[in-house]
Formats: structure tokens, sequence, C-alpha cells
């Protein structure tokens, strides 16, 4: 970037000082005697004149050479040279989303004023909501999932490959055993089970690689499952050569945004491994076809793979859009710790739009009727290893229905913590042409709301906070219509 920092900071110096002396390019190209293309060209930062144009420049606009030529910009522009000099345009995945950094260039110095105003706003929202580096970075690969439909092609035809050259078979899902084989035999794996148990800071921390020996440090405790899923992201990021990687799971410190991205790609790995993309198609095409909702049947298929609730959830993002085209959804995890009487929306993903049940910042009471909620207060009474329900949620404030399925677990590492998994389908036209027991009358149907403080409904009977946001805005709304009526009378 240094060269075209260089190329854009005189550009728009040059296009500030032309705009502060009134002057078109056409009046500064007749002053000078440069092309008009020219100096478009020098003002887009594409070009950097010789000192022999700069020189004539700065006589004909009446500025010195040093403040031209100088690096240093006034503070009207000083956030956008800021921008430039830091390294956040080389962490930003710009290619990711098909963004070139020329392209960038030509918006900041096409309406410079503009775009100073807008990296203004991002850093006051960046500080008022605490917004760290690892938050943008997982925003940014959350938005490259919901872009591409969160199906990845090129992902699901490295497990193909993979299943094949190890002789994996996916009819089945896969065992720890299976995959420890393959790690210790093929990759030279060193398993150690022990050496973190004597760390008791550790956490919720599940497993460390230490790449050098090829070691992989298990914590205690870890299920089958887990033990399963770490396997198989060990895999994806042999089998698929990614050297720049993170090391322990879950992860907790990382370098470039590359390590965030590529533990994406082995955990979506992973998930496709565990659970093959044809059987699972297979199973939700049983399911959908019949007339009432089988809970059985689903729970049957949930626990025919060697996966946790999570990743057979975050699954069905992957296949439902692709296979079903559901491309109206979302997926929720959240978390509780019995007593606390507070709820954490720490993971989620939008398909096709931002959904009504979404994580807020401003310390409101999400809604009680969630079933989200609902079944994290089963668990959290019961002595059940995992609860799960069915319900149509209406969101009478946005006119939106979603079918949403559930399931709470307790956290394996925290005492008296406990999460749920959620997906939502939008209820649409090919909701309705998909899946047949969408008029089962055993699925609960309730009126929902986003946060207590946002919410209409009355007399609801596990509100934890009047609707103060709805009650300020009937107020506005009231005074503004009096405003209305007062000019009206008075243009009279």
């Amino acid at each position: 970037m240094e060269e075209d920092y260089i190329k854009l900071i005189f550009g728009l110096k040059l296009k500030q000082i032309r705009t502060e002396k009134n002057l078109s390019l056409f009046g500064l190209s007749k002053l000078s005697g440069l092309s008009k293309s020219y100096l478009n060209e020098i003002e887009n930062g594409k070009k950097y004149p010789k000192p022999d144009k700069i020189a004539l420049l700065s006589d004909q606009l009446e500025v010195p050479y040093d403040q031209m030529v100088s690096l240093k910009l006034d503070k009207n522009l000083a956030p956008i040279g800021e921008l430039l000099q830091s390294k956040i345009l080389k962490e930003i995945p710009l290619e990711l989303f098909g963004i070139k950094e020329s392209n960038l260039i030509d918006i900041v110095s096409n309406a410079p004023a503009k775009v100073n105003a807008f990296i203004s706003t991002i850093i006051e929202i960046a500080k008022h909501y605490n917004f760290s580096r690892e938050s943008f970075f997982l925003a940014s690969v959350r938005s490259f999932q919901e872009a591409n439909n969160n199906y990845f092609d090129d992902l699901e035809q490295q497990v193909l490959k993979f299943s094949k050259a190890y002789q994996v078979d996916l009819s089945k899902s896969p065992s720890s055993k299976d995959l420890e084989e393959i790690l210790v035999e093929e990759y030279a794996y060193k398993i150690n089970e022990s050496e973190l148990e004597k760390f008791e800071a550790l956490g919720n921390l599940r497993s460390v690689f230490v790449p050098k020996t090829n070691t992989l440090l298990f914590a205690g405790g870890i299920d089958e499952a887990q033990r399963t899923f770490i396997y198989a992201k060990e895999i994806a990021y042999n089998f698929m050569e990614i050297s720049d990687r993170l090391h322990s799971f879950p992860w907790i410190k990382f370098e470039r945004f590359d390590q965030v991205l590529n533990n994406f790609y082995a955990s979506y790995f992973a998930g496709a491994l565990i659970i093959p993309k044809e059987k699972l198609t297979l199973q939700l095409e049983s399911l959908f076809e019949k007339e009432i909702f089988d809970k059985a049947l689903f729970l049957k298929m949930l626990l025919d793979y060697n996966a946790s609730p999570e990743t057979f959830y975050q699954r069905l993002t992957n296949i439902l859009p692709r296979e079903f085209n559901l491309k109206n959804l979302f997926f929720l995890r959240i978390t509780h710790k019995a007593g606390s009487g507070k709820y954490y929306l720490n993971k989620e993903l939008h398909l096709t739009h931002h959904h009504s049940p979404r994580a807020n910042e401003t310390n409101e009471h999400y809604c009680r009727r969630w079933m989200s909620l609902k079944v994290i207060k089963e668990i959290s009474k019961s002595n059940n290893d995992h609860e799960f329900d069915v319900q149509i949620s209406n969101y009478p404030s946005h006119k939106n229905k979603y079918l949403i399925l559930s399931s709470a677990t307790k956290d394996p590492f925290r005492e008296n913590q406990f999460r749920s998994i959620s997906i939502g389908l939008l209820m649409n036209k090919q909701l309705e042409r998909k899946l047949n027991f969408l008029e089962d009358k055993k699925i609960t149907r309730e009126n929902v709301g986003v946060t207590c403080e946002r919410c209409a409904i009355k007399d609801c009977e596990v509100r934890k906070a009047p609707a103060i946001v709805l009650e300020k805005r009937e107020k506005n709304r009231k005074i503004e219509s009096i405003v209305d009526e007062l000019t009206a009378k008075f243009q009279a």
C-alpha cells in the first residue's frame, strides 16, 4: 500500500486545495496547462506527478512545494490518513468479498468528506460497543458465510476426496477411534490426555495442538462427540495442507485474519465429515414428508451422528439452503447460568436477511417466550442430558412466523451452566412446499417479541421489563401528530 498511499495522499491534498479555491478540474487545467484527464488521475491516486509538475501546481495554486509533497494531512482528512497508514486495510479480508484495494482507494478519493465521516462513525460505534479486533474478524467470517448461504462446495468435495483416499465410510458417522488412527498413522500425531488436567486455570479449554512435535493435548472430561470433532478438524488442517492455523479449541488468541478463516474452513470440513450430506439429506426428506412432526424421528436423526447438537444444527444450516432451497433461516446459541436470570446470545447466523431474534448490545431482556430460552429452563430443572422442543413463533410486530427447533444441553466444563442451540425457518411458500407437517396441531404456536422492552404483547406472564422502547416511540408519535395538527391549523 505504501506507493498507493503516497499517490492517494497527494491526490486528496490536491483535490482539497483545488476545492478550497473554487476551481473545477477544467479551471485547474487552464491555470496549470496540465490536461484535465491527467489531473483527474492524480486526484484519484492513480498517478504521482514529477517534481516539475508539482512545482508548477504549487506555483499556480500558491501553496508551498513542501506542503504539497508532505504526507501530513490537515484535520479534515487526518482520519483517512490514519486509516491508510494503519495495518487495517491489510487485515480487512477485502478479497473475501471480491473487493480490490484499488477499488477502496477510488471510493476514498472520489468522496473524501463522506468517507471521512463514515470512518469517524465506525470508530465511534467500535468504541461504544467495545468492538474488538476479534469481533471484527468473526463478523467478517459470518458475513462471508451469509454471502454464500453457508454452503461451500469446495469443502464438501474435499471431504469426499478424503473419504475415498482413506476409505472412510460416509454412510455412517466416523468414531473418534477411526479418526485417531488416521492422525497417528498418517500424520504422526501424539495424543496426550493427562497434561492439561494439571492446570485448573485452563477452564473450558478442550485441546491444544503443539505443532513442533505434532502433539495434541486433551482436557479431562471431554466426551466422544467433542473428541471426534477435534480429530476431524486436525485432519482437515493436515489433509487440506493448512499451516496458518489456530492451536487451541476453543481458540484463545490469533495473529492474522487468515487463521480465523482457516479455523472456519476446518470446522466446516469436520462437520461435513461427521455428518455426511447425502445421508442427512435423505433423513430430512423422510422427516419433511410426514403430515405430523415426528419428534422421535428427529431425535433419532440427531443421535445417529457422533456429533454434538451444536454441530448437528450447524450442519443443518449448510444442507437446508442447498438441498431444499430453504435460504431464510437463522441459527442461535444461547448460554445461561442457573439462577442468574441472564441469557447470552453468543453465536448467531442469519441467511438471506437479518431475522428478528438477534443479539442486542443494550442490556435488554430477551423474550422469555423464545423456544431457545424455554428449553434451557426445562433442562435446568431436570436431570436430563438433552431437552428438545419445537414451536412456531409469531412476531406480531414484524408480521413474520418461524418454525423453531431447539435443543438444550448442560455445559460439561462449567457447573450450573446450560446452553441452547436453535434453528429458525421463515414460514413462507417455499417452506410450505417442502414441509408437510406445518399444520400439525401439536406444534405449539406462540406470539413472541425480540426483547421485553420492545414487545407489544399485553398481559405477558413472563415479561421481565416494561415496554419502555415502545412507550417512548408511541409518545413521540403523539407529539408528532399534535405538531402536524397545529401546523395545519395555523397554515390556514
